[in-house]
């Protein structure tokens, strides 16, 4: 999902780590805390009830919890400062959370889609239907307030984990609806297949939610460029200064709350060391002014006179970006 960096202060990179630990570490609180929470209740009704959807969004919820605590720990890592062994900080650690996070929604719709099938074809009898459907509305409420919590996080931030945390309590909403359709169907109308079939559809859900959390992390992976208002962004900023006659090699990347950048920069040809420094640092600064957790690196080239370089590495249909 690419975030909007030209219409507002987040995104990757936008925020301090510090600052945008503030944000997601209370948004993945909320999360394990509602995960326990949900797990429990469900727990205790599904016993009650016997409803094999219900044992599916439990199943779901303590998938949840085990995410959510993933998720806890990585945006803490991820905020880590640099050291000696990782020179550009710890930010890939939200995205391998949400690879986790993927691997665990997989395998859960996987299991689930087994129960759905056994019950479709033998039916059970759902017990205690409205306490059933009581701890879903329950799970929906607390669902809606915690998926509030961490689109504010996403949005100040652009932190992968909470993104691939709130895809799948979204997921978890519209599943909530399936599974008490589901329940009152069987419950009310004596349509037992009906709750096997929420299962199933739960189920489906889930394989879509893994598909979108893993490709997501995927792209921070692989290094994937920022979207294109980010760089445009760059670009305009970079050369935001007479002296600067264009800006071109652009790449980027994020990682975690951190974007690392890197450009070549044409200046006049005749000026002193001392004076291109200064240009530099200037360029950095407006940069870190808009972006302060990034990693910013220029290279100088005089105008005119530069041969092309950067080796077999750079491919210059993509990589460069003239401003």
């Amino acid at each position: 999902m690419p975030h909007d960096f030209a219409a507002g202060p987040g995104g990757p990179g936008r925020l301090s780590p510090k600052d945008a630990l503030s944000h997601t570490g209370q948004a993945t609180a909320a999360s394990v805390v509602v995960a326990l929470i949900l797990t429990l209740t469900k727990a205790g009704v599904w016993w009650m009830s016997g409803s094999v959807a219900l044992l599916a969004s439990m199943a779901d919820s303590l998938l949840d919890l085990t995410a959510s605590l993933a998720v806890y720990l990585s945006v803490r890592y991820a905020a880590e400062p640099a050291d000696a062994e990782h020179r550009f900080g710890h930010g890939k650690a939200e995205a391998f959370a949400g690879i986790l996070q993927a691997i665990f929604v997989a395998v859960s719709a996987a299991l689930l889609m087994r129960e759905g099938v056994e019950h479709l074809i033998n039916p059970v009898e759902v017990r205690a239907g409205g306490w059933a459907i009581a701890v879903m509305l329950l799970s929906i409420v607390m669902t809606i307030g915690l998926v509030i919590i961490q689109t504010r996080a996403v949005s100040a931030t652009g932190s992968i984990a909470v993104e691939g945390d709130r895809a799948h309590y979204f997921s978890d909403l519209g599943a909530n609806v399936v599974v008490i359709v589901g329940i009152a169907g069987s419950t009310l109308l004596g349509l037992l297949w009906l709750d096997a079939a929420a299962a199933l559809a739960v189920s489906l859900w889930l394989f879509w939610t893994a598909w979108t959390v893993a490709r997501s992390a995927g792209d921070q992976l692989m290094d994937r460029e920022l979207p294109d208002e980010a760089r445009d962004l760059i670009c305009a900023l970079a050369s935001d200064d007479p002296r600067i006659i264009n800006v071109h090699e652009l790449r980027t990347r994020a990682a975690g709350p951190l974007v690392h950048i890197q450009f070549h920069v044409s200046l006049e040809p005749n000026l002193t060391l001392r004076q291109a420094h200064t240009i530099l640092v200037d360029c950095e600064r407006r940069l870190h002014d808009t972006f302060p957790a990034a990693d910013i690196l220029i290279h100088a080239d005089p105008h005119g006179v530069a041969e092309p370089h950067g080796g077999e590495f750079f491919n210059a249909e993509s990589t460069t970006k003239d401003a």
